[in-house]
């Protein structure tokens, strides 16, 4: 790993690495920027997420000059989807200079707004080899000015039969450029397409890092404002079973829980100032699925370890990229799949940019208009808590509360969950279509031959 201060660029660009958390190289990076600085061409064999954006941006960004307001540098991605991810990551290493202008041209979107955007001019442009072809005929986009052109995710533009359409984009640029190619894989194709218009290339290739394979994680940039409903968004989208959802400080837990509990979701808030007894009744609600969503503080969660965990929802990045690891960390155990859906800010871009370091790897954007409700009704946890007073100072064990539900009244054992005994409480999870009665009849009942008193916890 090496300093990005070791590479000749400006300081202004040097400071804004430093606020989106650069700090130190990615493999990627050390290996393929000293060159693609001096401007000489390169191969990169690298997979998605080792920090290769970055690589080509800050490329292109020192090829640029932001006084002349025509396209300098063309970045081809196979998808949409890519292209808006860069786009995001271009925008935010740019933000050390004045008024570069980056447009994606993708297709699915109207032709009519991307092209008033060119008419105003534009520096960089990200986009799909077809939309890119499209406004080449058209005589909308012009690359006589070009001095970089970047192929991103090669392999999968080839996979996907662009390989004439990259060649007649590539002839349609000037000779005298800098190409950077950057593939996951090395097919045969990449080959033909560097013998055809590179000049020399540096073929660099570096291992993959660990990403983390059983955990996936999503952004999604935000407004302040806008993070309550986001989250209603996620939930409503994704449909967890459980979520661990993770705020920075105690009121905006109480302000999410309440908002959440508003739209009908099943949320409790922990927090470092609850009693002892409210905590625990909390966790055990969470932990035997009484209860969806958890909204936390990273103080009231420390040692909290919750078997098959969903998913974990950040509705603010911590600064301490240590802590983001922590969070992350409690799904996707056991050899389990887990889902990290993270909300930031424009303010807390420096934050993931240090997340991003200390993973190795760049983050998955995603847009919240994608998020669309796919499950019918609300999302209702399958469990309740009854809450028996009386409990190891009574002598009840775990097996006198099973047996009292299911030998003596008569609830099959795949209708009864977790039972927790305390010292002087005990929790049983039922089934929420059998809770309210079974409470009532645990209360005219008896366990161990005691009558006892049982209600049921609500969230």
């Amino acid at each position: 790993m090496t300093s990005f201060a070791t590479l000749p660029l400006n300081p202004a660009a040097l400071a804004n690495l430093e606020r989106l958390g650069y700090l130190e190289m990615t493999a990627i990076q050390a290996a393929s920027l000293p060159a693609a600085l001096l401007g000489k061409d390169i191969i990169a064999q690298a997979k998605t997420g080792s920090g290769k954006t970055a690589a080509f941006a800050l490329t292109l960004l020192a090829n640029l000059n932001a006084r002349r307001f025509a396209v300098q540098s063309l970045v081809l991605c196979p998808t949409r989807e890519l292209a808006d991810q860069v786009t995001t990551e271009i925008r935010r290493l740019a933000r050390a200079d004045d008024n570069i202008k980056v447009v994606t041209l993708c297709g699915g979107v109207p032709l009519r707004g991307q092209l008033a955007t060119l008419e105003h001019g534009a520096h960089i442009v990200v986009g799909t080899p077809g939309r890119v072809m499209d406004h080449l005929e058209r005589g909308s986009l012009k690359l006589d000015a070009l001095n970089t052109l970047v192929l991103d995710e090669a392999d999968r533009m080839l996979d996907m039969g662009f390989f004439e359409d990259i060649v007649t984009v590539a002839k349609q640029c000037p000779k005298e450029r800098q190409t950077l190619l950057f593939s996951a894989t090395y097919p045969e194709g990449i080959a033909k397409l560097a013998a055809q218009f590179m000049r020399e290339p540096l073929t660099v290739k570096v291992e993959a890092q660990h990403a983390g394979a059983q955990i996936e994680q999503r952004w999604y940039q935000v407004e302040d404002s806008e993070r309550g409903e986001a989250v209603s968004l996620l939930l409503n989208h994704f449909r967890p079973a459980s979520a661990l959802a993770f705020c920075n400080t105690k009121a905006q837990c109480r302000r999410l829980v309440e908002a959440l509990r508003a739209q009908g979701f099943s949320a409790l808030a922990l927090y470092g100032e609850l009693e002892q007894r409210e905590r625990d009744q909390v966790l055990v609600q969470f932990s035997n699925r009484s209860c969806s969503v958890l909204v936390a503080t990273d103080v009231a969660a420390r040692g909290l370890d919750i078997a098959n965990l969903a998913a974990v929802i950040n509705v603010d990045v911590t600064s301490d990229t240590e802590v983001h690891i922590h969070r992350i960390g409690r799904t996707g155990r056991a050899g389990e799949t887990g889902l990290v859906l993270n909300l930031a800010s424009m303010d807390e871009m420096g934050s993931v940019g240090k997340i991003e370091q200390l993973q190795g790897r760049e983050s998955e954007w995603h847009k919240l208009s994608e998020l669309t409700p796919t499950g019918k009704g609300k999302l209702v946890p399958p469990m309740v808590t009854i809450y028996i007073q009386g409990g190891r100072k009574e002598k009840i064990r775990p097996g006198d509360v099973l047996g009292a539900l299911t030998a003596d009244l008569g609830y099959t054992r795949e209708q009864v969950g977790k039972i927790d005994v305390n010292e002087f409480s005990t929790y049983v999870a039922v089934e929420r279509s059998v809770a309210h009665e079974a409470a009532r009849r645990l209360n005219d009942g008896r366990i161990k031959g005691k009558s006892v008193k049982a209600r049921i916890l609500e969230d």
